[in-house]
């Protein structure tokens, strides 16, 4: 029979270095919402759960995960729907203009098209803990309809992204779209490890739904 202490024990599944990680970006998260005149449930929940890994040493997500991942990596995989109220046309220039992305994108910093095909990424690690690169390749291009992209070989986090687009009544565009973070071996994969949260999942599916507000709103003047 296992002991109270035993169980406790066994549910620790972090190391010390992701429970210090967790409670900075914890804090850090609360602190933000405080400052805030409204209350960002996003934020909240977040803040709590990376305080509630840091205390307790306990990661549920990775608990939850198969063997396979606890072991190489993990992932995080979003899909969302949103239907903007612009022409197809013109949303689909926009995506496929690589560098707006960041625009309504929060979670990245910059992407920079290098060539017809290839762009640099470039996001930021919460908590100030730095930034990850990489460089990623269009694997599927139909003009108007489909644009495919993923991370090139080598690099320091796997990504991919499929964004579909289709008319609507009234002349919108819907988007269905799918965006996949996943950590590979090794030293950069394990800092990378502390990113790849619950929060935010939340935050990339958050910034997929910007783009309908940023496109109706902010406009693509200049784009």
């Amino acid at each position: 029979m296992q002991t109270p202490n035993a169980a406790r024990q066994a549910a620790v599944n972090i190391g010390d270095k992701e429970r210090m990680l967790s409670a900075l970006a914890g804090s850090l998260l609360l602190y933000a919402t405080a400052k805030k005149n409204t209350i960002n449930t996003l934020l909240l929940l977040g803040g709590g759960y990376l305080l509630y890994r840091a205390v307790t040493g306990h990661c549920a997500v990775r608990a939850a995960l198969p063997d396979r991942w606890t072991a190489h990596g993990a992932d995080v995989k979003v899909r969302a729907q949103v239907v903007v109220n612009k022409p197809r046309d013109e949303v689909y220039a926009f995506w496929r203009h690589l560098e707006n992305l960041p625009l309504f994108m929060k979670h990245l910093e910059n992407i920079d098209e290098l060539d017809a095909k290839t762009s640099a990424w470039k996001m930021r690690i919460p908590g100030g803990a730095g930034d990850i690169r990489w460089e990623a390749t269009i694997v599927k291009e139909e003009k108007g309809s489909e644009l495919s992209w993923h991370s090139v070989p080598g690099a320091a986090i796997d990504n991919t992204g499929k964004i579909n687009f289709s008319d609507t009544p009234g002349h919108g565009t819907r988007i269905d779209a799918m965006i996949a973070y996943r950590t590979l071996p090794g030293a950069i994969g394990e800092r990378m490890g502390q990113l790849l949260t619950p929060a935010f999942q939340s935050r990339v599916e958050q910034d997929i739904h910007n783009f309908k507000h940023y496109m109706e709103n902010a406009g693509v003047a200049g784009v």
